[in-house]
C-alpha cells in the first residue's frame, strides 16, 4: 500500500474494479432473498447538492449492508425529467428543454458515479424518454376505459399576456410570475383521475405500513380526510330560484327527490350537524352560481368576485389569508327553523372543495367567528360544556379569554349567579373533542353530540333536505397541464367523433424535442406536425390534444419500471413481481403527501390491471432530514439581501467553535451572520459536492454525512467535521499500512487468515482478552445499530475500535513478534474494514485488497462480520465507583465477583478512600456489572 492516503487514486481503482466486474448488476434469482433499495430519483436541475449526497449515501449504505447479509440487492437510478423548470430554463437560455435536460443528466450522472454508489446503471431511465412515457399513455387509456380517467371543466390560473396556465406557485400577489399580468381564473376542460374511488382503500391500507414514520401516515390520513357527517340543503329564496331554475349541487349531485322536487337548493356538508341551530349566515365561493347571479346587477360585488378569482386555490394559502367577504343580498331558508339566512361571498370558500358553500356557525368556528366579528353578523351559542355556560361576551380584542357573563345549568336553566372566565384553548378542546351538549337549540337542547347528530339527520331526511353521508377531503386528481415539456395525453379531437383515444398500436405519442418555449402559450399548439392528424375512427382530419400530463404521473410508477426487465411490449413484466415491493424507500418529508399518495394509487391501479401482485409499493420508508449550513448576508437600503458563499467570508469563532462574527474577504467589512438554514442556491450556503470530492474524496463526504447526525434528523454542515472525517480515514489507511508492512511473519492474506482461524484465543493474557472483548462488543453494538439505521453510532464504534487497537504494541523489527497481538490486530482490522465498507466503500476496498483475511477478491463479496460469543464473555469488567452519587473512580473487578468482593475492591481504590476518609459509610449500593455507589455522612 502507498504510505500516504490518495483518495482520488484509491477511489478510481475501486470504481474501475466494480465497473469491470459488473458488481452491482441485479439479476433475478428466486433462490436468494431479494432486497430492493430505492432512493427517490432526482430532478435533473443541473448539479447535485448536499441534500442529494446525503439521500443517496443513506440508500447506498443500506444497499451495501444488505448485500453483505447475503441478499440479492437491487439499487437503481433514473431521472424525473419532465417539468416546468426545464421550460423556464429554456426561455432563459433560449435552448430546447430536451437539450437542457439531457445535458444536466449527463453532468449529474457523472457526479453520482463519483460517489461510488452501488447502482445498477443498466436500469437507468429518464421519464422524458418515449420508451418510458409510452406506458403513461397506455395506462391512461386503460383508466379511460374503466371510467377512472375522465374529462370535465376545471378552474385554472390564466395569464392573459403569456396566454398560458400558471401553477399556483407561479401566481405572486395575484399576478403572473413572469409578465406581472393580473391572473384570471378560467374554467377549461381538463382530464382527471378518479383517485377518490380508491379513497377508502388508500386510507385503510395505511394500517399495513407499520414501517413508515408515524407522522407520514398521519399526514396521508389527514390529506385523504375521511369525514362522517351530514349533507343537507338550504332552500334558495324565490328571487334567486326564479333566476337560477333548479341548479344541481356543485358536487354534481342532482336535487330530484330532495326538498320538494324542483326547488333550488344550496347544499353544504358538515361534520358538526349538532351546531345547525347556530347558523347565522352562509358563505359561497366566488364561482358559485348564487354568487354569479347576485353579481349581475351589483358592480361592487362583481369586482369583489373578480378579486377572489385571482387568489390562490391552495388550501395552505387559504388558511393564512385575510378572510374577506361581501353580502350578496340573497338569502336562503334554514331547513329546520324556516329562518332566513343571509348569503355572503367569502374568499376563504373554494369551489373545488365540498359543495362550494359552507354553513357558518361563528360561535363555534374560529374562522366564522372572526368573519362575523368583522362584518357585524350575529353570533349564537348552541353548544356548551355540560352543566355550564349558555352565553358569553366576546372580547373586542384578542385576549385569549372568553368572558362569561352568565352561567346557567344547561339542563335545568337554573342560574348559578357567578361570573367566570374560560380560556379559549380549553373551550376549543372540549368543543373539538365533541364534549358538551346542545343549548339554545329547541328540541335538541341537552343532547350530546352523537344523539343530536342522529336526531338532526333524521329530521332533515324526513323533510327531504339531507341525510348522513361520508365525505372525503381528497379530490380527484387533475392531470392536465397546459404546458409543453411533459407526457402528451393520448387523445385525438375529431369534429365528427369527439374525443377519440389513440390506439395502442400508435403509442407512444411522441413529444417533439426541438421546441423552444417563448412564454406565449404552449408551443405544441403551433406545431402543425404534432397537432394535425387523422381520426382513428372515421379517418377525417383531426387534432391531437396539446395538454400534457402532470409530472407526478411520471414519478408514480417508476419504481416498478426499474424492477422490470424493460420489455418493449409491456409496461412491466414478470421480473417486477420478484423485486416488488420496494423494501426500503428513501426520500424527503416534502414528498410525504402527494408523491407517496399518487404512487400508492398507481400501484393499486396496476394491481387491478394485473401488473402487480401486492397492495402497497413501499414496505419501509425513511424520510431523511435536511442539510443545514450557515448563511452570511448584507441588507440593502431597499430591504434586499445579498447572500455570500462561505468561501467569500472570513469567520471568527469562539473557543467552542461557534461563529461570533464574519467579514467579507473582498473588502474586510462586516457581514451579518444569518444563522443555520437549509442549504439552498438562493442563500449561497450550499457546498458543491464536486469541489468537496476533489479535495477530500467521496469517502470523506460519505463518512461525514453518516457520522454527523442520524438519517432522520437535520444535519448541520461543519467544515471542521469534514476535516475530522478526513483525518479518521487517513488513520484507517495508516492502520492498513501497519498490518501490511509491519507483519513480516504474516506477509499475505492467507497467512494472516491461518493465524486468526487457528489461534487459541484462550491463551490470551487478561489484557489481550479484554481488548478482543472490547472489539467484539463494539461489533455487537454496531450490528444492532445498523439494523436501526443509526449509522452515526456505527461510525463512532469503528472510531473506538481504531483507538482500542492503538493499545497494541507497535509491531516493528525492534519488538518481538507476539502472536496474540498479531491475531487480535488482524481479526480486528478484518472486522473494521467490513463494518465500514458500506459507509466508505473505496478505502475499504483498497485496504481489504491488501490486508483483508477473506478469500473473496472484494470486500463487497465478503460476509458480514459477527461477534464471537466467547469473546463477549468477560473475565474482568469495568465498574464505576461513586461517592454520594459523584463519580470518583473506575475500577476493574472479576466478572464472577460477589457483591462483597466488589465492595471490597471499590473501597480499596485510592481515590475513593480519599473521599470517604473521616466519614461514616451509611450504605453501599451495587448495580451488578455497572456501578457502586457509596453513601457516606459526616462522622
Amino acid at each position: 500500500m502507498d504510505s500516504h492516503y490518495h483518495p482520488n487514486k484509491i477511489e478510481q481503482a475501486a470504481q474501475e474494479y466494480w465497473e469491470k466486474n459488473k458488481c452491482f448488476k441485479a439479476l433475478e434469482d428466486p433462490a436468494r432473498e431479494k432486497f430492493y433499495c430505492l432512493s427517490m430519483f432526482p430532478y435533473p436541475s443541473g448539479k447535485l447538492h448536499m441534500g442529494h449526497v446525503r439521500n443517496y449515501t443513506i440508500g447506498d449504505v443500506i444497499a451495501r449492508f444488505q448485500r453483505m447479509q447475503g441478499k440479492n440487492v437491487l439499487q437503481p437510478m433514473g431521472w424525473d425529467a419532465f417539468g416546468l423548470p426545464a421550460e423556464n430554463a429554456a426561455m432563459k437560455n433560449k435552448v430546447a428543454p430536451a437539450q437542457w435536460t439531457y445535458d444536466n443528466i449527463a453532468y449529474m450522472k457523472k457526479q453520482l458515479r463519483s460517489l461510488g454508489l452501488a447502482i445498477d446503471w443498466t436500469r437507468e431511465l429518464a421519464t422524458c424518454q418515449p420508451d418510458y412515457y409510452k406506458w403513461n399513455q397506455w395506462l391512461f387509456l386503460r383508466m379511460l376505459e374503466k371510467g377512472i380517467a375522465y374529462k370535465k371543466t376545471g378552474s385554472v390560473n390564466w395569464d392573459p399576456v403569456d396566454q398560458t396556465v400558471l401553477a399556483n406557485e407561479q401566481v405572486i400577489d395575484g399576478r403572473g410570475w413572469r409578465t406581472g399580468a393580473v391572473v384570471e381564473k378560467r374554467e377549461i376542460p381538463m382530464y382527471y383521475l378518479a383517485i377518490t374511488q380508491y379513497a377508502e382503500e388508500l386510507l385503510g391500507d395505511l394500517d399495513q405500513l407499520t414501517d413508515w414514520p408515524e407522522r407520514v401516515r398521519v399526514m396521508q390520513a389527514n390529506w385523504i380526510g375521511k369525514s362522517v357527517g351530514v349533507r343537507f340543503a338550504f332552500r334558495v329564496n324565490s328571487v334567486a330560484r326564479s333566476a337560477l331554475g333548479s341548479p344541481p349541487s356543485p358536487s354534481g349531485r342532482g336535487n330530484e327527490g330532495e326538498g320538494g322536487g324542483d326547488e333550488a337548493l344550496l347544499w353544504v356538508f358538515t361534520t358538526r350537524a349538532d351546531t345547525i341551530m347556530g347558523v347565522t349566515f352562509c358563505a359561497v365561493a366566488a364561482e358559485h352560481p348564487l354568487a354569479t347571479h347576485a353579481a349581475r346587477n351589483n358592480p361592487k360585488l362583481a369586482a369583489f368576485i373578480d378579486e377572489c378569482k385571482r387568489g390562490s386555490v391552495m388550501e395552505a394559502d387559504i388558511a393564512t389569508l385575510e378572510k374577506k367577504g361581501m353580502a350578496t343580498g340573497l338569502s336562503v331558508t334554514h331547513p329546520l327553523t324556516g329562518e332566513p339566512i343571509p348569503v355572503w361571498v367569502g374568499n376563504y370558500v373554494l369551489m373545488g372543495y365540498g359543495e362550494g358553500a359552507v354553513m357558518a356557525v361563528p360561535a363555534h368556528d374560529e374562522r366564522d367567528f372572526h368573519f362575523a366579528k368583522q362584518y357585524g353578523l350575529p353570533i349564537r351559542q348552541v353548544i356548551a360544556p355540560r352543566s355550564e355556560v349558555v352565553a358569553w361576551e366576546y372580547p373586542e380584542v384578542s385576549t385569549g379569554q372568553i368572558v362569561h357573563r352568565e352561567l346557567r345549568d344547561a339542563h335545568t336553566g337554573e342560574e348559578l349567579r357567578e361570573v367566570a372566565t374560560f380560556d379559549l384553548k380549553q373551550w376549543r378542546n372540549w368543543y373539538d373533542t365533541k364534549n358538551g351538549v346542545c343549548v339554545n337549540s329547541d328540541r335538541y337542547d341537552g343532547m350530546s353530540y352523537e344523539v343530536a347528530v342522529d336526531a338532526i339527520a333524521a329530521d332533515l331526511k324526513a323533510k327531504g333536505f339531507g341525510d348522513k353521508q361520508v365525505m372525503w377531503r381528497l379530490r380527484d386528481w387533475g392531470i392536465s397541464r397546459q404546458r409543453y415539456w411533459g407526457c402528451p395525453i393520448p387523445i385525438i379531437h375529431c369534429a365528427a367523433c369527439g374525443d377519440v383515444p389513440v390506439p395502442d398500436k400508435d403509442l407512444p405519442v411522441v413529444l417533439p424535442e426541438d421546441c423552444v418555449p417563448d412564454g406565449s402559450g404552449n408551443p405544441l399548439k403551433k406545431r402543425a406536425d404534432f397537432v394535425n392528424c387523422t381520426c382513428p375512427k372515421c379517418g377525417k382530419d383531426a387534432e391531437r390534444e396539446t395538454d400534457t400530463m402532470d409530472t407526478f404521473v411520471d414519478s408514480s410508477w417508476y419504481y416498478a419500471r426499474f424492477a422490470s426487465g424493460r420489455s418493449d411490449h409491456a409496461m412491466v413484466d414478470a421480473e417486477t413481481n420478484y423485486w416488488m415491493p420496494v423494501d426500503q424507500y428513501i426520500g424527503g418529508i416534502e414528498h410525504a403527501i402527494l408523491h407517496l399518495l399518487y404512487a400508492r394509487f398507481f400501484h393499486k391501479l396496476m394491481r387491478d390491471e394485473g401488473l402487480a401482485d401486492t397492495d402497497e409499493p413501499f414496505t419501509r420508508l425513511l424520510s431523511q432530514g435536511m442539510v443545514l449550513a450557515e448563511t452570511f448576508f448584507r441588507v440593502h437600503v431597499d430591504g434586499r439581501k445579498d447572500y455570500f458563499f462561505p468561501t467569500e467570508v472570513a469567520i471568527e469563532r469562539d473557543s467552542k467553535g461557534r461563529t461570533v462574527a464574519a467579514t467579507l474577504k473582498a473588502d474586510g467589512q462586516p457581514v451579518t451572520v444569518g444563522g443555520i438554514e437549509t442549504m439552498s442556491k438562493s442563500k449561497n450556503n450550499g457546498v458543491d459536492p464536486t469541489d468537496l470530492i476533489a479535495q477530500y474524496g467521496a469517502d470523506t463526504a460519505r463518512l461525514f454525512m453518516m457520522f454527523a447526525a442520524p438519517p432522520e434528523q437535520t444535519l448541520e454542515w461543519s467544515d471542521a467535521g469534514v476535516e475530522g472525517a478526513f483525518r479518521f480515514i487517513k488513520r484507517l489507511w495508516e492502520l492498513g499500512n501497519k498490518v501490511e508492512y509491519q507483519s513480516p511473519l504474516y506477509p499475505d492474506a492467507a497467512a494472516r487468515r491461518r493465524l486468526v482461524e487457528g489461534f487459541a484465543w484462550q491463551s490470551l493474557s487478561p489484557d489481550q482478552r479484554k481488548l478482543r472483548g472490547d472489539i467484539h462488543a463494539l461489533l455487537e453494538q454496531a450490528n444492532r445499530d445498523f439494523d436501526k439505521y443509526q449509522f452515526n453510532t456505527v461510525v463512532a464504534a469503528c472510531m473506538k475500535m481504531v483507538n482500542s487497537l492503538g493499545q497494541l504494541p507497535v509491531l516493528e523489527d525492534a519488538h518481538p513478534q507476539v502472536p496474540g497481538n498479531s491475531a487480535i490486530l488482524f481479526e480486528a482490522v478484518d472486522i473494521l474494514v467490513r463494518l465500514l465498507s458500506p459507509v466508505v466503500p473505496h478505502i475499504a476496498h483498497g485496504v481489504w485488497q491488501k490486508v483483508g483475511l477473506g478469500s473473496s477478491v472484494a470486500v463487497i463479496d465478503a460476509p458480514w462480520p459477527q461477534p464471537d460469543a466467547r469473546a463477549l464473555v468477560r473475565d474482568v469488567i469495568e465498574m464505576v465507583v461513586q461517592v454520594n452519587g459523584k463519580l470518583r473512580a473506575r475500577t476493574q473487578v472479576p466478572a464472577s465477583a460477589s457483591h462483597e468482593e466488589v465492595q471490597t475492591i471499590a473501597l480499596a481504590d485510592e481515590n475513593v478512600t480519599r473521599h470517604i476518609e473521616g466519614k461514616t459509610i451509611k450504605k453501599i449500593i451495587v448495580v451488578p456489572g455497572k456501578l457502586v455507589n457509596i453513601v457516606v455522612v459526616d462522622a
